[in-house]
């Protein structure tokens, strides 16, 4: 079986924290992560690029691939909408299966539906269950509508997209306690959720059924943050005692890179 897949069985939720290239992945495995997930976005800006696929595909690819080489868990790749049409996406997915990852999210975006069921009947056509796919609707990221129209589109889109063969389904910015427990109950296929403030906490998302929490951006976002603010401050008067932080990795950074 997919290494990935076991992870979304039982009770437990499958907690994501992004990582964007490969000493990121590294740190994140140490901290217990259970799988590596990655944010197109924080590996887009990891190399000087915006998100949104201007990122050239084999950079993502070789990001996989480095990131294989230094954990032992299973990886996860976000491939935003897939680089590709249907006729292609397939064979994209084949170079990140030989890079080394078991599991891919891709997204509908503001696109129609219909592209990414085809994307997704495609990619299961010529993969099967060698690769998990997290299918990623942004009704609610995006507005594409709102209240209960939203609700129903999500959850029209979710089964559409898990009737082709998507494994999981992904609906960030859908945060609120009421509105996760309907589409727990309406969307047949472990449900993926984003970190953002007002989210249930896990214990409660853990008790509603929601399988799946990624941090997104999220911590790549202060890490930049952080290396700006620092950055500033250094130049500003060159002191050297915030830089001179003990670090909270066992033994230290670089003994974390080595691998026996």
């Amino acid at each position: 079986m997919n290494p990935f897949a076991t992870l979304h069985q039982g009770p437990d939720l499958l907690i994501l924290p992004n990582a964007w290239d490969a000493g990121s992945a590294r740190v994140i495995e140490l901290a217990g992560a259970k799988a590596i997930a990655t944010s197109s976005a924080a590996v887009a800006w990891a190399h000087g690029y915006p998100d949104g696929e201007a990122l050239p595909f084999d950079i993502l690819m070789n990001t996989v691939r480095e990131i294989r080489r230094v954990v032992s868990v299973p990886i996860t790749a976000d491939i935003e909408a897939g680089y590709a049409g249907e006729d292609t996406v397939a064979d994209n997915v084949e170079y990140l299966i030989d890079a080394g990852a078991a599991g891919i999210n891709i997204e509908d975006g503001t696109g129609a539906p219909d592209l990414l069921r085809d994307k997704i009947k495609a990619i299961k056509a010529q993969h099967g269950d060698e690769i998990w796919i997290n299918a990623r609707t942004d009704v609610y990221l995006h507005n594409l509508a709102s209240g209960e129209a939203a609700y129903e589109e999500t959850v029209r889109r979710a089964r559409l997209y898990s009737d082709a063969g998507a494994d999981s389904i992904f609906v960030p910015f859908a945060g609120e306690d009421a509105l996760l427990v309907r589409l727990v109950k309406a969307i047949d296929a472990p449900l993926n959720v984003i970190a953002m403030p007002g989210l249930p906490s896990a214990a409660r998302l853990k008790e509603i059924g929601v399988r799946r929490l990624s941090a997104g951006t999220g911590v790549a976002k202060v890490s930049l943050n952080r290396t700006y603010e620092l950055a500033q401050a250094f130049l500003a008067d060159g002191g050297s005692e915030p830089l001179a932080v003990p670090s909270l990795i066992p033994n230290g950074l670089n003994a974390a890179m080595r691998r026996d």
